[in-house]
């Protein structure tokens, strides 16, 4: 008995036109990004501006040789402007870009009421001669990461401080009552040295637990600059409280200065406090409607960051813009796709439902 042979295989695993009448498989070999442009520059932007909130964030993303600029609506999370640079971003880039955006609001006679950006030098200038008389906020989360850092900067030092008092013995057993002496103080500074070193995160933290307090007060019984950060760190915390308005917080943040100023090796560890931007991050309290990060816009670069992961072909300008207009036509079409997905799973509900 004769029995069909099997198709041959061509080169990577495909089967031969002999063998197979039907047409290639086409899904997956084109990609939709010179679509997806075309669709932003025409229709995207009508769509987003349609329920426009006037709160926008604005930031910059490098990715190699390439600068990502974004313009994101701080209330919608919809990212409304990008532009892909080929250089590191200067003033003159981020004041185009704003004008680009801003003629784009004129003419269909919309405002900006505030723009959220980080502690960059690049926009104070930028957003004061482009939108004017908009609110500038800057990014509470940067300014609570950076004083974060100096308060563990400073940690680290009493740290090194309490390390260099550790005595050197030698080998061997202690037997002499001063040597006895001496190496239990190095044992008790070594331990001090690791407990420190091991909860240097409850300096920064928020909130305390209970247990976390006791600890925290039994690594600074010996040491009262540490207890004199935590404090610090506490007030920065209390200054962004929303239960309170930008002029009471701005009298907070003058007396934590003037105590700051009294440690001359700490108010030098500490100069973040004394800038411009903590005053500008405090902007929100006034507003309710102002969010106090710019967590809008980067969640869409945290997207990007993860496509440039596992997407390794993507990487002259061309694809980086193409790639990101995609994504802007995937996140207009993200309610459409739950709508159906919705509909889908109560189709399936009443359809399980009926067959019982």
């Amino acid at each position: 008995m004769d029995f069909p042979t099997a198709p041959q295989a061509g080169i990577y695993g495909e089967t031969t036109e002999s063998s197979c009448h039907s047409p290639r498989f086409r899904t997956g070999l084109r990609r939709g990004e010179k679509k997806s442009e075309d669709y932003i520059s025409t229709d995207y932007l009508d769509q987003a501006l349609a329920d426009f909130s006037g709160y926008i964030a604005a930031d910059e993303l490098y990715d190699g040789p390439f600068c990502v600029l974004s313009i994101v609506d701080n209330r919608t999370f919809r990212r409304l402007c990008y532009e892909v640079l080929d250089h590191d971003a200067k003033h003159d880039d981020i004041l185009a870009f704003f004008r680009r955006f801003k003629a784009a609001l004129d003419s269909r006679r919309l405002s900006v009421d505030a723009i959220t950006t980080d502690g960059s030098p690049l926009y104070p200038g930028p957003v004061a001669e482009v939108f004017g008389d908009a609110s500038h906020q800057v990014c509470q989360f940067h300014i609570i990461a950076e004083i974060n850092k100096a308060i563990l900067k400073a940690v680290a030092g009493v740290r090194r401080a309490l390390a260099g008092k550790i005595p050197k013995l030698p080998r061997g057993r202690p037997r002499a009552d001063a040597s006895k002496s001496l190496a239990r103080r190095k044992k008790r500074l070594e331990q001090e040295v690791t407990v420190l070193f091991d909860n240097r995160h409850l300096f920064v933290k928020r909130q305390l637990k209970p247990i976390e307090k006791r600890t925290l007060a039994d690594m600074t019984r010996r040491q009262p600059q540490l207890k004199a950060l935590r404090e610090i760190m506490h007030e920065v915390y209390r200054l962004f409280d929303r239960r309170c308005r930008t002029e009471t917080a701005l009298k907070k943040l003058a007396r934590l200065r003037r105590r700051v100023r009294r440690f001359k090796t700490l108010s030098k560890t500490l100069r973040k406090l004394f800038t411009a931007n903590i005053e500008k991050a405090l902007t929100f309290l006034d507003d309710a409607f102002l969010p106090s990060t710019s967590n809008a816009v980067e969640r869409g670069n945290r997207r990007h960051r993860k496509m440039q992961k596992s997407v390794y072909s993507v990487r002259s300008r061309g694809n980086v813009v193409g790639r990101i207009a995609l994504d802007m036509q995937r996140d207009a079409q993200a309610a459409g796709r739950a709508e159906t997905v919705a509909t889908l799973h109560c189709a399936r509900t009443i359809s399980y439902e009926n067959t019982l």
